[in-house]
């Protein structure tokens, strides 16, 4: 168990109480600031960065009610590849499309009831930190067939343990891959590439031969179309080092060789390296030489210069802090937890841990300064009236129409995280209104019960808007 250590605060405990519910949580529900009281402000975060020792089997249940949510991606793809040939012929395959928008539609909707019921709170939050930082647009072409697994197999898993980890996840993840067009990147005509054979040739003396999977699949694949460079972009500007990272537009064309073949099967909706599309020369990132013939070792060495520079631990920690304490994020503290980030090899456990229990984030300045985003709104008046979401996308749709549909971002950087992009008066017009409806239990798809009246009346303030 990890030590318990005081918290040094500007606030009174029952500030202390409010805080970590509306920041570290999705808002308080009705008792919960008892249940803190009696285990203890300091326990609660112990035990939120351990999601794993707190009982979640309600919200298991929950989840486990959406039908089309774990549909493997390989029967996902089949299902395009179905429609698309119904679509031609013009047959009618209601089922199988019907599955399709399910599957993405229940991500969304699963998001937000984990949001409201779930006991591992900080967990989610940072489920949805991970997935706004790396974020992929569901609307784009193929890319809403790769969500399912995105949410479940690549940012779920990693969203607390090592940011390598994670960052390789993204990296190899379809979504990512087609999104940000990596999976057509190819080497330019005036590099050599690292065919199938040159580069069974190039392995080491007695190490295990290539696997047949990394051959290109006759058929099925778009011929590429030469170097991509927006993935390696973002992968620099927006996932690592920041735009002010200290790297170049030389570096960026690097990267990009180096990730060359780094595709998706399009049969299973899997990752593929497809060493025929592989740029084999020698490479320079930010200083450090990759060896001609590395194959996809290239990019797996990318992916360490990356993850353990000290602009990326700087632009990591710096929008954590932003998350958690203030739009204004505190120099002195990003420079200790960012220190922290480093010396753990990129630990997102031990840096958050550095984050919520400093005395920064239990400052007067850091008391209510944040404004909630769309999704932060309706969770946490869901759960401040001790509602219940069906299983339906209804949910979900009411943070779209409040201006942040799940996955629905077009642009690569993710929601915005300071109030000024969520505070206008339109946008508390359509707050104040949601508000009133749940208050009066006028909302499609939320059940609502005897809500407390001081509570219905807190739905449409101010103060109601921020946490």
């Amino acid at each position: 168990m990890v030590a318990v250590a005081p918290i040094r605060s500007e606030l009174t405990r029952d500030q202390q109480i409010e805080h970590v519910l509306n920041r570290l949580a999705y808002g308080p529900r009705p008792g919960d600031d008892e249940r803190v009281r009696a285990m203890g402000v300091e326990r609660w975060i112990a035990l939120q960065l351990s999601p794993d020792r707190l009982d979640d089997r309600t919200t298991d249940s929950i989840v486990s009610s959406y039908s089309a949510l774990g549909t493997p991606t390989s029967e996902l793809t089949a299902m395009f590849r179905e429609v698309r040939v119904a679509r031609r012929d013009s047959m009618r395959l209601p089922d199988t499309r019907r599955t399709l928008q399910l599957s993405l539609a229940q991500v969304s909707s699963a998001k937000l009831a984990r949001a409201v019921t779930s006991e591992r709170q900080l967990y989610e939050q940072m489920v949805d930190f991970w997935e706004n930082h790396f974020s992929v647009f569901a609307g784009k072409g193929q890319t809403r067939l790769f969500i399912p697994a995105y949410d479940r197999d690549v940012i779920r898993p990693y969203a607390l343990g090592k940011f390598r980890d994670l960052l390789g996840a993204v990296a190899k993840s379809p979504a990512m891959l087609f999104y940000l067009d990596n999976a057509q990147s190819a080497a330019d005509s005036v590099h050599r590439t690292l065919s199938s054979r040159r580069l069974r040739e190039a392995q080491p003396a007695g190490s295990r031969p290539l696997s047949p999977g990394l051959i290109v699949p006759p058929g099925g694949v778009r011929p590429p179309r030469g170097l991509n460079e927006n993935y390696a972009r973002e992968l620099m500007e927006l996932h690592t080092l920041g735009v002010d990272g200290g790297y170049t537009q030389r570096d960026v064309i690097e990267v990009a060789r180096a990730l060359t073949g780094w595709s998706i099967d399009p049969r299973e909706g899997a990752f593929v390296f497809r060493p025929a599309i592989h740029d084999a020369e020698e490479k320079t990132v930010l200083g450090s030489r990759l060896s001609a013939l590395g194959g996809i070792e290239d990019g797996e060495q990318v992916l360490d210069i990356l993850a353990r520079h000290p602009s990326t631990a700087r632009h990591i920690t710096r929008k954590l802090v932003v998350r958690f304490v203030s739009d204004s994020p505190p120099p002195a503290l990003v420079d200790r937890c960012a220190a922290v980030f480093s010396r753990s090899d990129g630990d997102i456990r031990e840096t958050l841990r550095c984050v919520i229990t400093s005395p920064e984030f239990f400052s007067k300045a850091a008391y209510r300064a944040k404004v909630k985003t769309p999704l932060e709104l309706v969770a946490s008046a869901l759960r401040a009236t001790g509602a219940s979401v069906d299983n339906t996308p209804r949910g979900a749709q009411i943070v779209a129409r409040l201006g942040q549909p799940i996955f629905g971002r077009q642009t690569p950087d993710g929601w915005p995280d300071r109030a000024d992009d969520w505070v206008n008066a339109g946008a508390m017009v359509n707050r104040v209104n949601f508000g009133l409806a749940l208050a009066s239990a006028r909302v499609p798809g939320v059940i609502v019960g005897n809500v407390d009246p001081a509570i219905g009346a807190s739905l449409s303030t101010p103060e109601f808007q921020r946490r």
